[in-house]
């Protein structure tokens, strides 16, 4: 088991944001009657991943709702300094993973298959793996473990913005039908019908 532990790519879904352009509440807000950020945890489940959420401060119902789906949750107390603070305190929470795969909770629309598809390409050996959709780079986004030590230095707004740039040149971009990928919900008008 401890073996199997070391070796395994961890799913995070980065789910500290504010949702201020929403107007607030954003992850709670349903789409097809379950929360935004409810599904897009259940996506990364469905890939046969371990998820861990980083949440901010004051994240009660959303923290229960995702623990009844089986998700480890982290708070970050300090979340409100930027994406890049709540990334690497929950690249710190999941130490031991071989690789991670991050992902954005206010992106419900991803297809487990590809979810799987970038953690399989992390774990073959790949620095950084994202999904492309007619060309244009989505999310989620893998991460070997050797640039745990980059992940953990993030800062700001930034994410891992920094961290893929540094790496550019190694990132292994995987063609991909999803439009899932490219597709996330910032304001209230984003959220498509009930179907």
């Amino acid at each position: 088991m401890a073996d199997r532990q070391q070796h395994h790519i961890a799913g995070i879904l980065l789910a500290a944001g504010a949702g201020s352009r929403f107007g607030g509440g954003k992850l709670l807000h349903p789409l097809d009657g379950v929360a935004i950020g409810v599904r897009s945890a259940r996506n990364m489940l469905a890939a046969g991943l371990q998820v861990t959420a980083v949440v901010r401060p004051g994240s009660d119902e959303l923290t229960r709702l995702l623990h009844i789906e089986g998700v480890d949750v982290t708070v970050c107390a300090n979340a409100a300094d930027g994406m890049g603070v709540s990334l690497a305190h929950v690249i710190a929470h999941t130490s031991g993973a071989a690789g991670w795969v991050v992902a954005l909770a206010d992106m419900p629309r991803i297809r487990p298959a590809t979810i799987q598809c970038i953690a399989d390409v992390v774990s073959s050996g790949a620095l950084i793996a994202a999904p492309a959709f007619h060309g244009e780079r989505g999310h989620p986004v893998g991460f070997s473990a050797a640039l745990r030590d980059e992940l953990l230095a993030c800062l700001g707004d930034e994410g891992a913005r920094a961290v893929v740039k540094r790496h550019y040149a190694e990132i292994r971009l995987v063609a991909s039908d999803d439009p899932g990928v490219i597709f996330d919900i910032d304001r209230k008008e984003d959220v498509p019908p009930p179907v």
